[in-house]
């Protein structure tokens, strides 16, 4: 019953690209298959995110570069690409404070920190009461290690690893539902765009 279903989602969700030329950019249809069965599941199993939240998570796979936007981070892997609408946090004050006391975000919402140089960099949960991925990248826009699910209000020290200049934190299970992973890259008018591997 839940594989027919599936079917028919992804049926129409082809249709639907073929008729407005945007929206998913998965490399097969099996793969977009893949993702919505995947979705079904967390939703029947898991239970965090409503059907319409579900909805959105596919709303959030576009198709095409569009110019760089200060509040818009691309990120594109095998499983496509995907837009987040974020926030800036790019000065000592702002990365401190980070994303605390939100009690909640959308769901194609999140924060990108940008430092001005390189560095090892490590967070923790200290203050913040929402469940977050943390997407850690290097100064081309790849990414280096994802960090699944940060626990709220855990001040247990989430090392990213060294040579980072961006860090992107999204909602807790997003990145495993779209596919993101280590290799990935992101576009974004902070990375030197002569060294990204994604420029604008």
């Amino acid at each position: 019953m839940i594989f027919c279903f599936a079917i028919r989602l992804a049926l129409i969700a082809s249709k639907l690209c073929e008729v407005f030329e945007t929206g998913f950019t998965f490399v097969s249809e099996v793969t977009l298959l893949h993702k919505i069965i995947n979705l079904i599941w967390m939703r029947l199993h898991v239970a965090q995110y409503t059907l319409p939240s579900l909805a959105f998570l596919l709303s959030l796979v576009n198709v095409g570069n569009a110019a760089c936007r200060e509040d818009v981070v691309s990120i594109r892997g095998d499983f496509g690409e995907a837009r987040f609408t974020i926030e800036i946090a790019d000065d000592p004050n702002e990365r401190a404070v980070g994303l605390m006391n939100r009690i909640e975000m959308a769901t194609s919402a999140g924060m990108l920190f940008v430092y001005p140089k390189p560095q090892s960099i490590s967070f923790w949960m200290k203050n913040t009461l929402i469940e977050l991925d943390m997407i850690f990248v290097d100064p081309t826009g790849v990414v280096q290690y994802v960090h699944h699910r940060a626990r709220p209000l855990d001040e247990t020290s989430i090392v990213g690893g060294s040579g980072l200049s961006h860090v992107l934190e999204i909602n807790g299970g997003v990145s495993k539902l779209l596919g993101i992973g280590v290799g990935d890259q992101l576009q974004h008018s902070s990375f030197n765009q002569t060294e990204a591997y994604w420029p604008c």
